[in-house]
């Protein structure tokens, strides 16, 4: 059958108005040349029956499954603060934020078992109230407390799958224009891109309401329920064994990551963590996306490359084994919708041989692009079929996680409102180590979170400045061998550890003169 790639467009538009709105969608995407020829239109995802229970997605059925182990881990808590500065019309911010709710079934899900298995119930209606806490009358240290105090309620709750519901808002206000909007939602139901299809649909409906007009959002092709219950089907057969085949070739005889830690490892794994927050200078990024175009990579391989650096010299292992993200937003139809597609994809680099940081960057190239490839299978599928030994200390295939954001979600855009994200603090840490990096204007974010029960922070502070000195190596020296740049670390190391001596020598200098400068004062007296 010849695909519409080679047709002349003008036969293709007579066809058009008699596909449905996602066919459609998925077509003109096609003419603009961003859908691969060998995707058909009758591959769209297509409305389940209303009539049969819809069930959860791979990526739900295993956090469904954590959930019933720890019914109180909060680490699924997906949690943001935005800073509102202006006139903000509460009533249409309420309207706006109900609206989405109707307008993506995942918001109105609850989770229940049905015959021996978890099913998702999609509630008709849901009407929520944006709580408002007036805090304008508070001294403004007491007032900065009490924000912290109830962020950290808000966020640190947690959701109760079956009742219900899976998000809450709250607004607080700080004087008479400037508020704190709220928000956590359980990751059952929301993603890192859903952030930005929930704040683009907040200004647009905002916009509208908030001037007396109608929603102008035009109704979704598909819901979340759809997704899933496609994705149980389609995930089958020659599917299915041919996205097995690359991952069990590839994971054959995984090792553990041995990155050493300040304290034992219990024996039930906790998720309390931390965060800490690192900008990196902006000509150290220009530098590293240079790099990257030079060698032909991507800026994120550029920096897995460096990072898996910092775990050979940490563990002393070739075999390095790290996870990361990648959204599973592959097709039109779910690209603007609310909900948990986010798949989670095991990258394994051989650093074995003292190769040059160029040879390094070409084995992670072509790791990456192998993993890209066989994106479509769930890891929660793979951990299913690949059946790895279970221990509750540990996350199952890899503990440690590298993930590049570098498509900023644009904040809220509120009529008459200036907005801003404010950086929220965590008591949660899902992984052992997990590298956030955000390519931003200012330069790269780096966030680093960790498990305060098995990392002191002055280690992880001892990390992330061994990370920025590899980087800023790399970039001028792509032929640096991997012993070197080993070498590198053990003599910063060695200089950080005698510049403290040599402070806490001085220190006790100090300490030691003053003490008989008042020996002296008191033998005169």
């Amino acid at each position: 059958m010849e695909s519409a790639m080679n047709r002349n467009p003008e036969e293709i538009l007579p066809r058009r108005s008699k596909l449905s709105p996602a066919k459609r969608a998925l077509l003109e995407k096609r003419l603009r040349g961003k859908v691969e020829p060998n995707s058909r239109l009758e591959d769209v995802i297509p409305r389940r029956s209303s009539s049969t229970p819809a069930p959860l997605s791979f990526a739900q059925q295993r956090l469904w499954f954590l959930n019933q182990l720890d019914p109180d881990n909060i680490s699924y808590n997906e949690h943001g603060a935005i800073q509102l500065t202006g006139s903000l019309d509460v009533a249409s911010l309420e309207q706006s934020l109900n609206q989405i709710v109707q307008r993506h079934d995942a918001l109105r899900t609850t989770f229940e078992m049905v015959e021996g298995q978890p099913i998702q119930v999609i509630h008709p209606n849901l009407t929520l109230t944006l709580p408002v806490v007036n805090l304008c009358q508070l001294p403004e240290p007491e007032q900065k407390r009490e924000v912290q105090r109830l962020t950290t309620e808000q966020s640190q709750q947690p959701f109760d799958l079956v009742q219900g519901p899976l998000l809450r808002w709250m607004l607080l206000q700080l004087g008479q224009q400037e508020y704190i909007l709220l928000f956590t939602v359980h990751h059952i139901v929301f993603d890192g891109w859903s952030i930005g299809v929930l704040f683009r649909e907040i200004t647009t409906l905002y916009e509208a309401f908030s001037t007396g007009k109608p929603s102008p959002l035009p109704e979704l092709p598909i819901q979340y329920a759809d997704f899933a219950s496609w994705q149980q089907q389609w995930l089958q057969g020659e599917v299915l064994d041919a996205q097995l085949a690359y991952w069990k070739q590839q994971l054959e005889n995984l090792p553990m990551l041995q990155f050493p830690t300040d304290l034992p490892r219990p024996a039930v794994q906790t998720f309390r963590g931390a965060r800490r927050y690192v900008v990196l200078p902006k000509v150290l990024s220009e530098k590293l996306k240079i790099l990257s175009q030079q060698e032909g990579v991507t800026l994120f391989m550029t920096l897995l490359a460096t990072f898996k650096i910092l775990l050979h010299y940490y563990t002393e292992q070739d075999d390095i084994v790290i996870g990361t993200d990648v959204a599973n937003r592959n097709r039109v139809e779910i690209e603007g919708l609310i909900g948990f597609f986010v798949n989670q994809l095991v990258l394994r680099t051989d650093l074995s041989g003292n190769p040059t940081f160029r040879e390094l960057l070409g084995r992670v190239r072509d790791v990456t692009v192998g993993a890209y490839a066989h994106q479509e299978l769930p890891f929660e599928k793979l951990v299913e079929v690949l059946n790895p030994e279970r221990t509750l200390s540990l996350q199952p295939l890899f503990q440690v996680k590298c993930v590049l954001r570098n498509t900023q979600i644009k904040p809220l855009d509120l009529l008459g409102l200036s907005a801003r994200f404010l950086q929220s603090e965590t008591q949660s840490a899902k992984f052992d180590l997990l590298l956030n990096l955000e390519d931003t204007e200012q330069g790269l974010i780096s966030q680093w979170e960790y498990k305060t029960n098995l990392f002191d922070a002055a280690t992880i502070t001892q990390i992330l400045e061994h990370f920025e000195t590899l980087l800023n190596t790399v970039v001028s020296q792509a032929t640096v061998r991997l012993n070197t740049l080993k070498e590198i670390l053990s003599e910063a190391e060695k200089q950080k550890r005698e510049v403290k001596k040599q402070e806490l020598q001085e220190a006790r200098l100090q300490k030691f003169k003053k003490v008989k400068r008042k020996a002296i004062e008191s033998d005169l007296a």
